[in-house]
């Protein structure tokens, strides 16, 4: 009995040196460790996700209107508009360049500048933007609203233009012409615009730039006359067939026949020729569909 309880006072007196100091300090390596791995991962997640907002985020451009204001210190609020060089000229810095600086990068830029002046021990700077001039896109032809506009976020898309300008008008065309400037090259490609919208298709839903022109042509054209309901100019839909040309055209009348139905086409040399097409044979842009009248 003696014996074990020597044993029991030796393994008390090994334990007892660590106490709960050495306790809550074991404790807190584990922690530590545990969450090394997590912070690891939320540190290497952070650059990502700033550099994507970076990234998406409005850069100042000349013409800008915009408002400076620095925390409790009213007498710091300016609005001021950035100058063709990309300068402003702010109080005790002077002129200083934000052309081409995104919102955020601005802001830290004036607060660096009171910092490092002593004007202000820790200045927190807020810029808003009244008046967007510097980055603008035009849209131009067939669309419900020709002009230009602001490109306010630097992620706006093609789809994102056409529906500030109001879509593409009933007259306009499918494809559209982006031209403009990518590294300083000019840039010019054609897009599909309902193919963006099909499955795989958003990729061609391109980035617009500061500059860019959209234009959007006229929509291909075929005309009917003779014996139908409605005569005279339609738009050329995607695939539309002869039979369906007449459709659009309310019908031949009953004074008409389909036997008696010309497609005139020009040929490569641009001569015209009457063409005795099927019903189901696809139109071309400029085809003229004449139905002819019956003799019974």
């Amino acid at each position: 009995m003696k014996m074990l309880t020597r044993m029991q006072q030796e393994h008390t007196r090994r334990i007892r040196p660590l106490g709960l100091t050495g306790l809550a300090l074991s404790l807190s390596a584990v922690l530590a460790m545990s969450a090394a791995p997590a912070a690891a991962q939320t540190a290497a997640a952070v650059p990502a996700s700033a550099a994507s907002s970076n990234s998406a985020e409005y850069r100042l451009g000349s013409g800008d209107v915009m408002r400076v204001s620095v925390y409790q210190n009213p007498d710091l609020t300016l609005e001021t508009r950035v100058s063709e060089n990309g300068l402003v000229s702010y109080p005790l810095l002077g002129n200083i360049k934000v052309g081409g600086l995104s919102v955020t990068q601005a802001e830290n830029l004036i607060s660096e500048g009171l910092r490092k002046g002593s004007f202000v021990k820790n200045p927190q700077t807020t810029i808003v933007v009244l008046q967007v001039k510097g980055n603008q896109a035009s849209v131009l032809g067939n669309v419900n609203r020709p002009g230009r506009y602001p490109i306010e976020t630097a992620d706006m898309r093609l789809t994102d233009l056409v529906a500030t300008a109001g879509g593409v008008a009933s007259t306009g065309a499918e494809v559209l012409v982006v031209t403009g400037k990518r590294a300083g090259q000019p840039y010019r490609v054609e897009i599909d615009f309902p193919a963006i919208f099909a499955a795989g298709g958003a990729a061609n839903d391109i980035f617009i730039q500061n500059g860019d022109v959209i234009w959007v042509d006229r929509a291909p054209m075929v005309y009917i006359y003779g014996e139908v309901q409605r005569p005279g100019p339609m738009k050329l839909e995607r695939g539309m067939t002869v039979m369906q040309s007449l459709a659009t055209g309310g019908g031949i009348t009953l004074r008409g026949t389909e036997k008696g139905i010309r497609v005139n086409r020009k040929d490569s040399e641009g001569k015209v020729e009457a063409l005795q097409l099927p019903m189901e044979a696809p139109l071309k842009d400029g085809d003229v569909v004449y139905v002819k009248e019956s003799l019974f």
